[in-house]
């Protein structure tokens, strides 16, 4: 998860508004600073922090892209299901970012940076979503060979192997339950 100082640093240090956080999700201390460049559509961009006063833990960070009407979030791994259930309490649509533009959530620190320079920016940016992958080494030894032997770079093996198991999950998850049981 990012760091509050992270965050500072991406938005230059200028917050626009500010205030406690509305839901209970985060615990009693929430607080949320935001900052919007001011700009209506295209050239707008906003990000939010919400975090602990007491120790400073940061819960949520958002950023909106108003030009291509996208908006991205990284919510702290602990506190997902009490985000998730509050938003069902309070009957919400937790992926709703505004109007018919949902949050994109996001599960690793530079993929949000990257995104969010990029918006700040008015720059173009890779849109796909980043994961991280976890081999054994000697898994990692097979993959690397089976790229070899097709001529290309293991990222783009495991991208393709990743969009796949995707493909496979979506049209027929009885065969992928078969195929990619542990």
């Amino acid at each position: 998860m990012i760091s509050m100082k992270e965050f500072m640093e991406l938005v230059d240090y200028k917050i626009t508004e500010g205030g406690d956080y509305g839901w209970q999700c985060f615990g009693p201390n929430s607080y949320q600073l935001s900052h919007w460049n001011g700009v209506h559509g295209k050239g707008g961009w906003s990000a939010n922090i919400v975090f602990s006063t007491k120790s400073q833990k940061v819960y949520c960070v958002e950023v909106c892209d108003y030009t291509n009407d996208r908006a991205y979030r990284m919510i702290n791994p602990d506190y997902v299901k009490k985000h998730d259930k509050e938003a069902q309490s309070r009957d919400v649509n937790l992926n709703q970012a505004w109007d018919d533009v949902d949050y994109v959530d996001l599960d690793v620190d530079d993929d949000f940076m990257q995104k969010f320079l990029a918006i700040r920016a008015g720059e173009d940016y890779d849109t796909r979503v980043q994961i991280t992958v976890d081999f054994s080494d000697e898994d990692l030894l097979k993959y690397m060979k089976l790229a070899h032997e097709r001529d290309i770079t293991f990222n783009e093996f495991v991208v393709q192997a990743l969009t796949e198991a995707i493909r496979v999950r979506q049209t027929d998850p009885e065969k992928f339950d078969q195929l990619y049981k542990e």
